[in-house]
């Protein structure tokens, strides 16, 4: 454990006594795959059936939905694939938490639903949650050694 001494701070620098599982990055890799996926393969039916998302996003009261469609499903598509393949992933990741959010709000309103049905969006809320939840820890983690991103700097 090394000590720096700044102008009016001490850091202590952890990252020698700190254990690094040996399949972390397996594990990163593992978990940008099932995260990603869901947004790409999402993204992808949402950029076939335009007219279809752009109709439901005009359901659920979004203003200028026509407009909105292929912004939401792009963002969902390639978020997605940014998050799988590891390319500006802290920065696909922050994305992806602010289009979660806004779907979240604008497609589970549990809140509005009386029982079965509030159940069920009270369940769809949560995960989105959670899958916030992943999305904050890739972004603090970063992509791992199997990031594209990470091969890129190398060259």
């Amino acid at each position: 454990m090394s000590t720096q001494t700044s102008a009016s701070r001490t850091y202590v620098d952890h990252a020698e006594t700190m254990a690094v599982p040996v399949h972390s990055d397996t594990l990163l890799l593992l978990g940008r795959v099932l995260l990603g996926s869901i947004f790409v393969i999402s993204g992808y039916g949402k950029l076939m059936g335009l007219a279809a998302f752009a109709a439901s996003l005009e359901k659920n009261g979004v203003p200028s939905a026509s407009m909105l469609a292929p912004v939401g499903a792009c963002v969902e598509f390639f978020g997605g694939l940014a998050i799988l393949l590891g390319i500006e992933l802290r920065y696909a990741a922050l994305l992806m938490v602010a289009f979660v959010i806004v779907a979240t709000l604008i497609s589970h309103r549990f809140w509005e639903l009386e029982d079965a049905a509030r159940r069920a969006q009270a369940t769809q809320f949560s995960k989105n949650v959670a899958i916030i939840g992943g999305f904050v820890l890739l972004h603090a983690a970063g992509g791992g050694r199997y990031a594209l991103e990470r091969l890129w700097r190398r060259v």
